[in-house]
């Protein structure tokens, strides 16, 4: 069984996309979808904004589903390495 995304779900979505420079597959709840880039995530008139590199901005309460377009890059960049006895 899928998981269902809520709200905080999206939104934690959308500022990771923004923060690390990842493509997200967006898709709307009247059955649209894109590819693209949110760049940062506003608060306006009590709604919560998703604004992309390429496209309009979207309320968040209107995406029924987002995820990154690609795999995360498998790497251990950042990671410390292991000593090991010689």
């Amino acid at each position: 069984m899928g998981h269902i995304l809520d709200g905080c779900d999206i939104s934690d979505v959308l500022e990771e996309s923004a923060r690390l420079g990842r493509k997200l597959i967006v898709e709307l709840k009247g059955g649209r979808r894109f590819v693209d880039q949110a760049r940062e995530l506003v608060s306006e008139d009590r709604q919560e904004w998703a604004i992309f590199r390429a496209h309009e901005a979207v309320r968040v309460a209107d995406i029924s589903f987002c995820a990154p377009a690609e795999a995360p890059e498998a790497t251990y960049r950042g990671k410390p390495e292991r000593l090991t006895n010689g």
